[in-house]
């Protein structure tokens, strides 16, 4: 029997470790399997994210870029969408935008980009190559869908996409996998690496440059430099993998705090390592609305972050965390000594955090939200160019 389930084909640059690619997963898994059939196509060969897809069904095809300008990928997603017949392609930040162009040229009659954040080639979307890029896709693209209002207003503003075009879609949590109030610490850290009293600092993220890790890194040894009887319980824990991982870990060896801080690349038990943690920070350059702070938030973590992007829009200074600028260290480790000295407020931002992740930022409903979009496409009319 034929399936007449319209296909989506969403494409990534990658389908491994990072924030939209989990996205794009709690899609291929939460989207009502009645409605919708999903296909994945990378550019790149990494497609990690492909043993976690629930639907037996779906296809990962990877185009396998080559560094720098491959054009064979043109031809090869060509072809791709000539066999898979999508009924709407939904592209993923700004290295698969182009592909739009192809899509509407194969005849696919949805076309959805999502932005979802930004990287260190173009941080706030200063680029004026990139703004003319935006803007040379603008009539090929039904509707664009972004994860923070903030990335609505530059888009509205910068790109000049009409208002009715853009959708803001918030990031959701499945809020099962963070059990609340948090319990007693689980995770499996190193023998000896924690005690009953220690203060644990963490972070989750994918360790390039935008996320700006080494400021965490200075903050943390500038704290245990002001306070050195701290030494025996502040600890540092830094989730994920990346090239900026050996120059977090040299600059903690070069302070003699290695002992004190514990990197191991990337993890699959991150809700129980949120469980191992009093503080949580994020340190980035710019941001979309990051899937990290939400999730610890969800796990009743206070969260310090650096004021950039949609962090400001789920991070409410003084009453779920402390909002400071971006690369200043002095500033960070100043509010992770609030937080130590005072536990009582680390635990009431804690709880407001939770509670505001269970009011707004459900999985259900970021699920909810990207099928009416895929409906609204779909529908008599619903693709036609404004």
């Amino acid at each position: 029997m034929p399936d007449n389930r319209p296909l989506i084909a969403h494409v990534l640059y990658r389908f491994a470790a990072g924030g939209l690619e989990r996205d794009v997963l709690k899609l291929v898994n939460g989207v009502p399997r009645r409605d919708y059939r999903h296909a994945i196509i990378t550019l790149t060969g990494d497609a990690e994210f492909r043993d976690r897809i629930v639907p037996a069904e779906v296809p990962v095809v990877t185009l396998d870029k080559r560094p720098g300008q491959d054009l064979r990928v043109y031809y090869r997603f060509f072809q791709a969408l000539r066999t898979l017949r999508p009924r709407i392609v939904h592209t993923c930040n700004l290295a698969t935008l182009e592909l739009q162009v192809l899509a509407a040229l194969a005849g696919v009659p949805g076309r959805v980009h999502g932005e979802f954040g930004w990287d260190m080639a173009d941080l706030a979307g200063a680029s004026r190559r990139y703004r003319l890029l935006r803007r040379l896709a603008r009539p090929f693209v039904h509707r664009y869908v972004t994860v923070s209002r903030d990335l609505s207003d530059w888009l509205r503003r910068v790109i000049k996409i009409p208002a009715e075009k853009i959708r803001f879609i918030p990031r959701g949590v499945n809020l099962s996998r963070f059990p609340y109030p948090p319990g007693e610490r689980t995770a499996t850290c190193p023998p000896g690496f924690l005690a009953g009293d220690s203060f644990v600092v963490g972070t989750v993220a994918r360790m390039n440059p935008v996320k700006n890790l080494p400021t965490l890194v200075r903050a943390f040894l500038r704290l245990l430099e002001r306070r050195p009887e701290s030494r025996r319980k502040l600890r540092l824990i830094m989730i994920g993998g990346g090239p900026e991982q050996e120059p977090c870990e040299r600059l903690l060896a070069e302070a003699g705090a290695a002992e004190l801080a514990w990197l191991p690349g990337e993890r699959h038990d991150v809700p129980a390592l949120l469980g191992a943690m009093d503080v949580f920070v994020s340190s980035s350059l710019a941001e979309g609305m990051p899937n990290a702070i939400l999730e610890a938030m969800a796990a009743g973590l206070p969260v310090i972050a650096t004021r950039v992007g949609g962090v400001p829009e789920i991070v409410t200074e003084a009453t779920t965390g402390r909002l400071v600028e971006p690369r200043r260290p002095e500033a960070i480790a100043g509010a992770i000594a609030h937080y130590m000295d005072h536990p009582e407020q680390a635990a009431t931002h804690g709880a407001a955090g939770r509670r505001r992740v269970e009011a707004e930022f459900s999985l259900d409903e970021m699920i909810a939200g990207y099928v009416r979009v895929f409906d609204e496409l779909l529908k008599p009319g619903g693709s036609g160019r404004r």
